[in-house]
């Protein structure tokens, strides 16, 4: 029990900068909204599903995460910082991180019929703060879900996913292989060339094209003054 408890801790040191030791990771809400999620979930199995949910809801209110009692979830989850929903259906794998203000939604059944309704995160998924993954998709194995992203379809295995509606975006290899990436997303230029990259190219099309205006004005300015000058008679003296 001790031993597990210490290799969570340290997978959540080894995924986190901030804490300077064990001790300080124990106060994270994740680490006890993770804590709760296991009791009412062995409570939920046992068809036990007022006290689970009574014991989801006292862990809602100490931590701002909402994890439905019949979520399945594997080793060493993370959740940094918080304010993070997970629905009934959903399962999570071994290894997976989470950011803050995800949620993990269900979509409307159209025949009445409950059943899976919410995402699968397979093992070492990580998902970026803001996103919002919905209905019943698979989220393969080391995927990368960036801050913000919609997914709604499924997610092929180390695939990065950005935008709304979220697309897929190549990663270096050298990238995609570290055992960990901060975020869900390389930090430098993660996507296609937009964001500051693509405001560069067009400053520079901008200063090119000054430059030719310019040059066609005083070109144009030239030409005028020599059209203002005066002409010479054809004979002088005359």
């Amino acid at each position: 029990m001790l031993g597990n408890l210490i290799r969570y801790l340290d997978s959540v040191v080894a995924r986190d900068p901030a804490p300077r030791s064990r001790w300080e990771v124990l106060l994270y809400p994740g680490v006890w909204a993770l804590f709760w999620h296991r009791i009412s979930h062995r409570l939920f199995n046992a068809r036990l599903f007022f006290l689970a949910r009574a014991v989801n809801h006292f862990s809602r209110f100490l931590t701002a995460i909402d994890i439905h009692p019949g979520a399945t979830i594997g080793k060493n989850f993370f959740i940094d910082h918080g304010f993070t929903v997970i629905g009934e259906t959903a399962h999570i794998g071994d290894n997976v991180t989470i950011y803050q203000c995800v949620t993990l939604g269900g979509s409307n059944p159209t025949n009445g019929v409950g059943g899976k309704r919410h995402p699968t995160l397979e093992d070492n998924v990580i998902v970026g703060s803001g996103a919002q993954i919905i209905g019943p998709v698979t989220v393969g194995k080391r995927a990368r879900i960036g801050a913000s992203a919609v997914v709604t379809e499924d997610v092929p295995e180390g695939a990065t996913m950005i935008g709304v509606k979220a697309r897929s975006t190549l990663v270096k290899a050298e990238t995609y292989a570290k055992e960990f990436m901060p975020y869900g997303t390389p930090c430098k230029e993660p996507c296609e060339p937009v964001g500051s990259q693509r405001v560069d190219e067009l400053e520079e099309q901008v200063a090119v094209l000054r430059e030719q205006v310019e040059a066609l004005l005083a070109a144009n300015e030239e030409l005028g003054r020599e059209a203002d000058k005066p002409s010479e008679p054809a004979c002088k003296g005359v």
